[in-house]
This record gives structure tokens, C-alpha cells and sequence, in this order.
């Protein structure tokens, strides 16, 4: 694939977003919010708000059941608003106070702030979520699916949380963890496929797919973490390594040199090249790009179950873009 394909890629799931993160944002800014920190940080948040994954890939699946994402603009604002929430409590958790240069409602406003934000977006997204849920012929089974995909998502941060606590930890600890989190993005597609009038084949393969992409999500990005140093120096700081840092660190051999750089008091750019060339090279991290390879291959494979082949290549431009420049 192209870089001119990827930057496509995305293009196409910032504009699959608008409607439905518009929506959300017409919403939350409707709401009385009394304490003038708190409706700062919303607005800090809503100035800076541009995650087209979680709806992107809800439309997408929708319209690969041949579903019209425009119907259900608003479930697809309840999705975004619920991943909101994710994302602000997440970075309570992990301390993050600047993520792509800009302040974090965290880093800028507090953990009590970003406790309360992320719990305003929880409660109006579930509540839009269940309202727009009325359409569907299989409402309750909308609802399951919803609380059973979040909850594995929140005991996959617990068990993260846990994993800080013990002394020896394994790379099948954190790939189960990693395999949790991708929830959320199955939840995306299973509720696209649901919303979307999909039968109950089609809406099992998306959300296998989901999976899939949820788990070469999650190991693209902190594959991508090792390469940037700010994003880099910031994990350190809080102890939050990339997890292929954490793979390669299994080999001795790596563990040593790998030890050397992070423990510096400031890390220069010859020291990410260095770190990225032998962090590749060991073997833990080679064995993880091979079954993110199975994994694409497994998730092309399901997208054969389609017959409309604009919905088929969306589907595989996606797979094959999460090792892209990799």
C-alpha cells in the first residue's frame, strides 16, 4: 500500500465521522454544565475532539450490511461520546497530561475535571445509545452487546493497572490485555453491523473483524510510540512502556541495551534510532509483527464474506495499513 492510499484511508474515516461527532458536540455543549472549569474543559475537549476511529469504523460496518450510516447519525454520537469517555479516564490513569502536543483535560484541568467530564460523557452517550436503540428489532441484544464489550474493556485496564503492581510479567500477559482492549473496537462494528439491518453471519464477521482490528490497532500505535520521541520520553516518565519495548526486553540481550537508554535522563534522537534497530531485531518483537501478519491475513480472509467490493476493499485496505511503514 502507498502512503497516498493511507492518508485515503484516513480521510475516509474523518469524513464517515463528521455527522456523528458534530451530533455529539451539539449535544454536550446543549447541557447545563453550572461549574465554568468544568464547561472550559468540555470545550477544551470539543475544540480538540477528532477521533474518526470508533465512528468511522461504526459506518463502515454499517454500510458493509448495506445499512445508511446518515440514519443512525445518532448511535453512531453515542459511540464517540462512550470512546470520549474512555479516553479521558484513560489518561487519569496513565498520567497523561499532553497527548499530539496539546494538554490532555488531565494535564490541563486535573483528575477531578477529567473524573467528572468523562463520567458527563459516559452517562449522555449510553443514554443516546439506548434512545436511538428503539429502531432495532434486536434492542436488548444491542444493549448486551454494549455492556459486555465495555466491561471487558474496563477489566482489560484493570488487570493493565495490576500488571504495574507484580515483578515478573510475561508478553502473553500484556497480548491478553491487548486482545481485552480491542473490545472496543469490536463493539464498533458489531453495533454498526446491528444498526445497519445486518444478518446474524454478517454481523459475526465484522465483529471478528473489529477484533482484529482493535488488537493491530493497539500494537501499531505503540509500535509507532517507539519512533516518537515525545510520545516516548512521556511513557518512560510515568512507566508505561510501548509494549514492544516490553517484548523486546524478554530477550537478555536487549533487555541490557534497552535499559541503557530508557534510564537516561534525557533521551536524544540517536538514541530512538538506536533503540528502535534492536528493538526490531529481537526476537519476542519479530515473533509479534509475525502474528500481527496472521491476524491481517486471518481478518482478509473474513472480508470475503461480502459481496459488495467497495465494503471488500475498505475492509483489506484497512488490515494491510496497520503494518504500513513498519
Amino acid at each position: 500500500m502507498s502512503p497516498k492510499l493511507g492518508k485515503v484511508i484516513v480521510a475516509d474515516l474523518k469524513k464517515r465521522s463528521e455527522k456523528g461527532l458534530e451530533l455529539a458536540k451539539q449535544i454536550l455543549q446543549a447541557e447545563k454544565i453550572n461549574h465554568p472549569k468544568l464547561r472550559e474543559a468540555l470545550e477544551h475537549y470539543i475544540a480538540h475532539w477528532n477521533d474518526f476511529m470508533h465512528p468511522g469504523l461504526f459506518s463502515i460496518a454499517c454500510e458493509a450490511v448495506g445499512g445508511d450510516p446518515d440514519v443512525v447519525a445518532p448511535t453512531q454520537a453515542a459511540i464517540a461520546m462512550m470512546a470520549a469517555a474512555f479516553d479521558v479516564h484513560d489518561d487519569i490513569i496513565d498520567k497523561s497530561k499532553v497527548k499530539n502536543k496539546i494538554p490532555t483535560v488531565y494535564g490541563k484541568f486535573g483528575a477531578e475535571m477529567a473524573l467528572l467530564l468523562g463520567n458527563a460523557f459516559l452517562i449522555e452517550g449510553f443514554k443516546l445509545f439506548v434512545d436511538s436503540s428503539v429502531i432495532l428489532p434486536k434492542e436488548k441484544s444491542a444493549l448486551e452487546t454494549l455492556k459486555r464489550l465495555l466491561f471487558e474493556v474496563g477489566n482489560a485496564h484493570a488487570l493493565e493497572v495490576g500488571l504495574k503492581e507484580r515483578k515478573s510479567v510475561t508478553p502473553d500477559d500484556y497480548m491478553k490485555i491487548t486482545e481485552m482492549k480491542a473490545a472496543s473496537i469490536e463493539a464498533d462494528m458489531h453495533l454498526g453491523a446491528l444498526f445497519g439491518g445486518g444478518e446474524d453471519a454478517e454481523v459475526e464477521v465484522l465483529a471478528r473483524l473489529g477484533r482484529i482490528l482493535g488488537i493491530l490497532a493497539t500494537l501499531r500505535d505503540d509500535l509507532i510510540d517507539v519512533f516518537d520521541i515525545e510520545e516516548l520520553r512521556q511513557r518512560i516518565s510515568v512507566q508505561d512502556l510501548p509494549l514492544p519495548l516490553l517484548f523486546a526486553m524478554q530477550d537478555q540481550k536487549a533487555k541490557g541495551k534497552v535499559m541503557n537508554i530508557i534510564s537516561k535522563p534525557k533521551i536524544t534522537k540517536s538514541d530512538v534510532t538506536e533503540l528502535v534497530d534492536f528493538t526490531l531485531e529481537a526476537k519476542p518483537v519479530v515473533k509479534l509483527r509475525e502474528k500481527m501478519q496472521l491476524l491481517i491475513e486471518e481478518g482478509l480472509h473474513l472480508t470475503n464474506n461480502f459481496s459488495n467490493a467497495k465494503s471488500r476493499n475498505r475492509l483489506k485496505a484497512l488490515l494491510s495499513f496497520m503494518l504500513e511503514d513498519l
